[in-house]
């Protein structure tokens, strides 16, 4: 598995059941089943198409049953999970698979590509407490990590924003992209043509990210 799937298998808990919604190749699957993390693996996609990449790699547990393969939009054909992977998709995409689904997990594992402040939103509003949250960096990409087990929270506007995790635990990743996305601002603050309402945002956003470099 690649860097970054290694480091979103790292954060899901053992459980029962696990599902992994847009699955792609099923490679964390297969690993929650190698290593025993999981009883049993569900494994969708909402081409069918997609979804034969994981067949292949788990047809030894289809056969043995320990493992089922669904083709499905989200949540919608699944049987009930203990624990759903929802990675490589962007926020809205995943904030529109949790919102179109009734009877959520207990716990979810989420790995949006952007737009991670909606899904933070979303979670809280559907009753789920953030359990981890923080920033990591693979392949000189940086990729926004959420944990979340059913209960209460709240998050400040910065929490909305960065991620608490983040802004209370020493993460050299998260200070890492904050600072390029500081030196991004400057070099367009540098920029003539630029309004004065662009500038005063700018300067608000630059002075934001650099309380917490």
């Amino acid at each position: 598995m690649t860097e970054r799937l290694e480091k979103i298998y790292s954060v899901i808990p053992k459980t029962k059941v696990f599902a992994d919604i847009g699955c792609d190749h099923g490679y964390i699957a297969k690993k929650m089943l190698d290593t025993n993390k999981c009883e049993r693996a569900i494994i969708s996609d909402i081409s069918e198409k997609c979804l034969k990449k994981a067949q292949t790699l788990l047809a030894d547990y289809i056969e043995k049953g320990v493992a089922q393969s669904v083709v499905s939009d989200g949540f919608e054909k699944l049987p009930k999970v203990d624990v759903a992977l929802i990675a490589g998709m962007g926020g809205e995409e995943i904030c529109s698979i949790l919102t179109n689904e009734r009877e959520l997990p207990e716990i979810l594992v989420l790995q949006p590509m952007k737009n991670p402040e909606k899904v933070r939103m979303l979670a809280i509003q559907k009753g789920y407490r953030i359990e981890k949250d923080s920033v990591f960096k693979s392949a000189n990409k940086f990729y926004d990590l959420l944990l979340l087990v059913k209960g209460q929270d709240q998050l400040t506007e910065d929490e909305i924003e960065f991620g608490r995790d983040n802004l209370n635990v020493e993460n050299p990743d998260f200070k890492e992209k904050l600072s390029i996305e500081i030196g991004k601002i400057n070099e367009y603050l540098k920029v003539e043509s630029i309004s004065e309402s662009t500038k005063k945002t700018l300067i608000t956003k630059l002075e934001k990210y650099s309380k917490y470099v």
